[in-house]
């Protein structure tokens, strides 16, 4: 491929890109989270949309369950199988973490539960710290959805916050 960069890739929910090729990769984040990693020397990069925090059905999370990357939890470990098969060191691995928005006005007390977008940043917060990874750059939370644009070749994102009336654009609410 040489160095022409992939610029038409969209990553939908449930879906993972990683590529050592140049690729320009979007999405558009509700509650769901995207967690990027890239590696400096292999010029590695990795990218994930993820719906959900978790599976429920263990037995089915193989190496091979077609549903795996709608799950934080699955995603990353996958990732990082991916890195680490690569003979990619932990710590060359910069990490960076998006979305977990609440788009809707759901009132929750302090002891209620917790709406999915936080619920995807809990879990990716711990699956990344029982890793041992550490996060370079993260835009989690808030009311606000947004479009990220990942380049797989430099590890650089770009960002925009969308309002409701934008996230209806992409037919995310």
């Amino acid at each position: 491929m040489g160095n022409t960069v992939r610029t038409d890739i969209y990553l939908r929910p449930g879906d993972i890109f990683i590529s050592g090729e140049p690729a320009t990769i979007s999405t558009v984040l509700g509650s769901c989270v995207s967690v990027t990693m890239f590696n400096q020397d292999q010029k590695i990069g990795a990218i994930c949309h993820n719906l959900l925090p978790v599976c429920k059905d263990k037995s089915r999370c193989r190496d091979n369950c077609p549903q795996a990357f709608r799950y934080v939890e699955c995603t990353i470990t996958r990732m990082v199988k991916e890195f680490t098969s690569r003979g990619i060191y932990l710590g060359d691995i910069e990490v960076k973490l998006f979305g977990g928005a609440d788009m809707f006005n759901v009132k929750i007390s302090n002891t209620g539960p917790l709406t999915v977008g936080k619920q995807n940043i809990e879990t990716a917060l711990r699956i990344l710290s029982e890793t041992g990874l550490r996060i370079s750059a993260s835009d989690t939370g808030g009311s606000e959805g947004r479009k990220i644009i990942f380049h797989t070749h430099t590890g650089k994102v770009l960002l925009k916050r969308l309002n409701r009336i934008e996230m209806k654009k992409y037919g995310n609410e």
